[in-house]
């Protein structure tokens, strides 16, 4: 067989997964699924003393790592890979006991990021409600006849969490007045005026937007006008 890319005294016990049909050199049972090199000639695992470990494959890193500190006897399973040249790890043997201990030290560690995930989830969600009424505060203050559920409609519309819209961005986030102001604008472009109409019948983006300029406008006018209509611009 192939040297063993993993040196025995770094990697501990080895044990191997054969390509090849193989016979335990003393038992004489066979194929092994799994083998132990001793002298060059295969054991099982039973004739090796390894017959009461059980197996868990790789994937779970926490797992394994546990499984191995909880074992008194482990060993680590590996197979040639023949296109890289080379032993690849597959996964461990350990004790079945400690396997158990493992598995319920990782299941409280999930646990507890369940909880904590929840309470981020929670201090997110009282983040998000703050942040959109200040917001909506802000557009009132640039546009004080902007109504107050329209505006209120703006600023959970643009500062939607995950959304990547202007009330997500840093400047959003810091409420400056670009950033409010464009907010504002995509809302009436797209709900006071036809430019949506305009899109889906062809007409290019920036031909759009300048057919409607007038009537943005004319919303943003009557939103910003002292005294002017509370329902102004409102359709």
């Amino acid at each position: 067989m192939a040297h063993l890319a993993t040196p025995q005294h770094r990697a501990g016990l080895l044990v191997v997964q054969p390509l090849k049909r193989k016979q335990c050199a003393e038992c004489r049972r066979g194929p092994l699924a799994m083998l132990v090199l001793e002298d060059g000639a295969p054991r099982c695992l039973d004739c090796a003393d390894l017959g009461h470990l059980v197996f868990l494959p790789r994937g779970d890193t926490a797992l394994t790592r546990r499984s191995r500190e909880e074992s008194a006897l482990s060993a680590v399973v590996v197979r040639f890979n023949r296109r890289k040249g080379r032993y690849e790890r597959q996964g461990v043997l350990a004790e079945e006991a400690a396997l158990v201990r493992a598995e319920a030290r990782c299941l409280a560690d999930a646990e507890a990021r369940r909880r904590r995930r929840a309470r981020d989830a929670r201090r997110r969600a009282v983040e998000d409600v703050r942040f959109t009424a200040a917001f909506a505060a802000e557009i009132r203050r640039l546009f004080p006849h902007c109504p107050e559920e329209r505006a209120l409609g703006i600023a959970a519309h643009a500062s939607m969490r995950g959304s990547g819209r202007v009330g997500r961005s840093a400047a959003g986030r810091a409420l400056s007045e670009g950033a409010v102001v464009s907010a504002v604008v995509a809302s009436v472009r797209h709900l006071d005026t036809p430019y949506d109409q305009l899109l889906m019948s062809g007409v290019p983006r920036h031909e759009a937007r300048r057919r409607i300029s007038v009537a943005v406008e004319g919303v943003l006018g009557g939103w910003r006008t002292v005294g002017a209509d509370t329902e102004a611009g409102v359709g």
